[in-house]
């Protein structure tokens, strides 16, 4: 008898999930500097209320900080602290209005439109909105412009250590995040090679896509000069030259067959090189049987060479553009902050404020602002599925209040144990952001330090219940029916994932041989893949009644991917020969009509 073994649900299985990984120590040290040291300084100074204000940006611009070169850390962590300060700007004078409740929902509107725009926009709208509650509800004496600008200095100070602190080992450059990326990048190479033909190779596939990104990300950040520096003309060519290793990777796991382990140490050793600064030495012996091993070879042949001479003073940005992409990058923002995407999360986001913020005002009007603050960070779906936040938001807030709840019953109100408290636990932040609810449980602990010392004493039972309430809240609204289509974001990610796919396969099929051209077109659809992936497991990670608003996607997804890497196969086996792989792609894309048409590059 075949006994089945038991498997928990998605969505469950979701919420006990816990990242795991080394310690960034780096980050507990400027975390440590900011939020929980800015309000000590403030009480310190005898102005508490003014470091809560500063600490309070400071706390929020560590949540929006990720691993990642300075120069990229600027933008990312500058927008949205300028939003929360517009958010301070625009809250204060709704303290005590009677229209609270319906100019809240009207911000909440626009707010989670906007956040449909990317990831930057997400967290700008998230800090505009949590701002404007906080400005309207904490009874805090400084003037609106006092507070914008206390808040963006403590937001600004959290920027300054991201980009100013050293890195261990790091160079005068301040490359160090962008050696990393390309290094990690040569690493994934390595690792996909090795996993060739073995149950891994999938998954080692979608990281090297995850690695590549990162890379490409990293160096397409703001320049501190007009010219790049002759390091980031080196790293810009090294991971040019990781691009066809990828692609050679990519084809031999898709022959599905065993790579001889020495294939992988010429990437582990130019790994090696982007990190010390240094030459690679001598490679591994070459490897010609096969179009695959043929291509890996020649790509390690190149890569030899662009890591031994020096590029030129002038270097084109890279990848460029894809032939399908828009060119006006704001044009594609305003398509998903006006389109279906934008509609469903603005609408959902203020449906959450309005009854949050009604539901407190009834409760406790002088103590209101913790239940929509808390309903705004549920609704924010980049902290994943809508039950595993609700749940682990619970949790994280009863375990906070009732461990803040020993000291505050066992100290003097007046006494310095809640900066002591803060500091603490601007230390562990970085390794709770791992799992929801032991985050949520460390910013409960900061944020009860933070209103204590504001004046508001002995509220922190109420927190609890407030919590539990806006859980209800969240998870009753996002799942009542509204006259919007569920899933739009996921639909929205599919067909671009799709446009991406046919731009690669119509160049792969019919293009001409220009092969940077072809690193950029399977860049884009690899990228473009990854966000549909991404978005299809959040909604598949939901409660049923939610799931099925987007039940196929990630099969949609998985047969894209399989499209792609056969493009990318057939790439490599027609640079070599191999007229006949053309016959098989077209084969596989199930003879599509009409076919992709050829792309031209730019």
């Amino acid at each position: 008898m075949r006994v089945q073994r038991f498997t928990l649900p998605v969505w469950l299985a979701h919420t006990l999930h816990w990242q795991r990984g080394p310690v960034p120590w780096q980050a507990v040290v400027r975390s440590t500097l900011s939020a929980g040291a800015l309000l000590a300084v403030g009480g310190a100074a005898g102005h508490p209320t003014s470091g809560v204000i500063a600490a309070l940006g400071a706390m929020l611009t560590t949540f929006a900080d990720r691993p990642g070169s300075r120069r990229r850390s600027v933008p990312h962590l500058g927008l949205p602290a300028l939003a929360g300060a517009v958010g301070m700007l625009a809250g204060t004078p709704l303290s005590g209005s009677p229209l609270l409740t319906l100019a809240l929902t009207g911000l909440a509107l626009v707010a989670g439109a906007l956040s449909a725009a990317g990831p930057v926009a997400s967290t700008a709208g998230t800090q505009f909105l949590i701002t404007a509650v906080l400005a309207a509800g904490m009874p805090l004496p400084e003037p609106a412009w006092q507070r914008a600008a206390l808040f963006l200095a403590g937001a600004c100070w959290t920027v300054l250590l991201r980009v100013a602190l050293p890195a261990p080992g790091a160079r005068l450059d301040f490359l160090d995040g962008e050696r990393a990326a390309v290094a990690a990048a040569y690493d994934a190479v390595a690792d996909l090679l090795a996993a060739a033909g073995g149950p891994h190779a999938l998954a080692r596939r979608a990281a090297l896509t995850a690695a590549l990104d990162r890379a490409q990300d990293a160096l397409a950040a703001p320049r501190r000069w007009h010219r790049p520096t002759a390091t980031e003309r080196l790293l810009r060519a090294r991971f040019t030259a990781v691009l066809p290793l990828a692609e050679a990777a990519t084809a031999l796991t898709w022959a599905a067959a065993l790579v001889p382990a020495r294939a992988a140490e010429g990437p582990r050793r130019l790994a090696a090189a982007v990190r010390s600064g240094t030459l690679p030495g001598p490679l591994p012996a070459p490897l010609r049987e096969g179009p695959g091993l043929r291509a890996l070879d020649d790509a390690l042949l190149r890569a030899a060479v662009a890591f031994g001479s020096t590029p030129p003073a002038r270097m084109p940005r890279h990848p460029r553009p894809a032939a399908h992409e828009d060119p006006a990058p704001l044009r594609t923002a305003a398509r998903r902050v006006f389109g279906p995407a934008g509609r469903e999360y603005g609408v959902r986001v203020a449906g959450c404020v309005a009854a949050s913020t009604a539901a407190a005002q009834a409760l406790h009007p002088h103590h209101w602002y913790w239940l929509p603050v808390t309903a705004v960070f549920l609704v924010k779906p980049d902290l994943g599925p809508l039950a595993s936040r609700a749940i682990n938001r619970a949790l994280g807030t009863v375990a906070g209040a009732l461990l803040f709840a020993v000291p505050a019953a066992a100290l003097p109100a007046g006494g310095p144990w809640p900066y002591a408290l803060a500091l603490a636990c601007s230390a562990a932040l970085p390794v709770a952001g791992r799992h929801f609810a032991a985050q949520t449980g460390v910013v409960t602990l900061m944020a009860l330090a933070f209103v204590t010392v504001g004046g508001d004493k002995g509220a922190y039972w109420n927190r609890i219940g407030d919590t539990l309430l806006a859980c209800a809240i969240v998870l009753l609204v996002g799942h009542l029916p509204w006259p919007v289509r569920r899933g739009a974001d996921v639909r929205a990610r599919l067909t671009d994932a799709a446009a991406a796919t046919d731009a690669y396969l119509g160049h792969v099929l019919d293009g001409p041989g220009d092969r940077e051209h072809r690193f950029a077109l399977r860049r884009a659809a690899y990228r473009s893949l990854a966000h549909a992936r991404s978005a299809a497991e959040l909604a598949a990670a939901e409660l049923p009644s939610l799931a099925r608003h987007s039940r196929g996607a990630t099969g949609r997804v998985a047969d894209l991917e399989r499209l792609v890497d056969a493009a990318t196969a057939t790439a490599v086996h027609l640079d070599h020969g191999d007229p006949a792989a053309r016959a098989r792609l077209l084969e596989l894309a199930g003879e599509r009509s009409p076919r992709p048409a050829a792309r031209t590059a730019p």
